[in-house]
């Protein structure tokens, strides 16, 4: 609000009007130097004086502020303004609801995925399953599933028994026995176990470890679980051991025949190998 410019567009007024400051002031029931006051922009009048003062000199309020007639013209331009300047405001206010809508349902939508993750937590944990985050305020450790091992553990037990109970040229000769597992499918604690397996039998003559016999194929064992103890009750191989004849259909699905077939060049052979001559020099102390 510029006063000066308001004190000049008093006093432009009262002239205009054929007024001097006292008849003005006798008008208002102020003094002349109130007048004066007003009319050099060192001060305004009272709230009670505005109505009064804007009467006598024909003008608003809004002019009187403004320090000058406002036109047509320029109603229309502050109206404009004073509707975009609502606009304006209306506009903030709805980008303003729907941020926060978005920031409800973005909220909304990060509750239910954690109630979700935590949800399927549970039921792994429930599960003796591995967790998928472990950040829930406690730790969990699922057990130790070692069936597999033992399943793995009772099968060569059944190779070796098996195999040294058929006849040798050896009468010191012991047999060992490493299998790859590819696939092992559970019904009612029964086990169709998919393996390649090598055996092979070692004697020792003269302080010398000597290889006896052996054999590398694939094999289909079913393992009974009683009481805790997994037993093998059938075992099933291809007609001549190999692993290309049409027999190997029969035993085996499509995906494990494949990974069956490369058996000597991705190194599994390799590594079954080596288990067996790390067991032969356990059972003959050799360092």
């Amino acid at each position: 609000m510029d006063q000066e410019k308001i004190g000049k567009f008093i006093m432009n007024l009262r002239k205009e009007k054929n007024l001097t400051q006292r008849e003005l002031a006798l008008k208002l029931g102020v003094t002349d130097r109130a007048i004066s006051k007003w009319e050099n922009g060192r001060g305004m009048p009272d709230l009670s004086l505005l109505q009064p003062l804007c009467d006598i000199l024909g003008i608003t309020v809004n002019e009187l502020f403004n320090g000058e007639i406002i036109t047509e013209k320029r109603i229309e331009n502050y109206e404009k303004t004073v509707i975009n300047t609502i606009d304006y405001s209306k506009n903030i206010v709805n980008k303003t609801k729907k941020l926060m809508h978005l920031l409800g349902i973005g909220l909304a939508l990060l509750i239910i995925i954690l109630i979700a993750l935590f949800g399927i937590d549970f039921y792994k944990m429930a599960n003796g399953e591995k967790v998928l985050f472990s950040t829930w305020g406690f730790k969990y450790h699922p057990p130790i599933d070692l069936s597999t091992e033992l399943i793995e553990n009772a099968i060569i037990d059944y190779l070796v028994t098996d195999s040294e109970n058929s006849s040798s040229n050896y009468k010191n000769a012991k047999w060992f026995a490493a299998l790859n597992t590819y696939l092992i499918e559970e019904d009612n604690n029964t086990y169709i176990v998919s393996a390649w397996v090598l055996e092979e039998s070692y004697y020792l003559e003269n302080g010398e470890i000597l290889t006896d016999s052996g054999s590398s194929m694939a094999k289909k064992f079913t393992v009974v679980k009683t009481n805790d103890n997994y037993m093998v009750t059938k075992v099933e191989c291809p007609k001549d051991g190999s692993y290309y004849v049409p027999s190997m259909k029969k035993l085996f699905p499509k995906d494990v025949r494949k990974r069956m077939g490369n058996v000597y060049e991705d190194g599994t052979v390799e590594r079954l190998k080596l288990e067996i001559d790390n067991l032969v020099k356990l059972y003959f102390h050799i360092n």
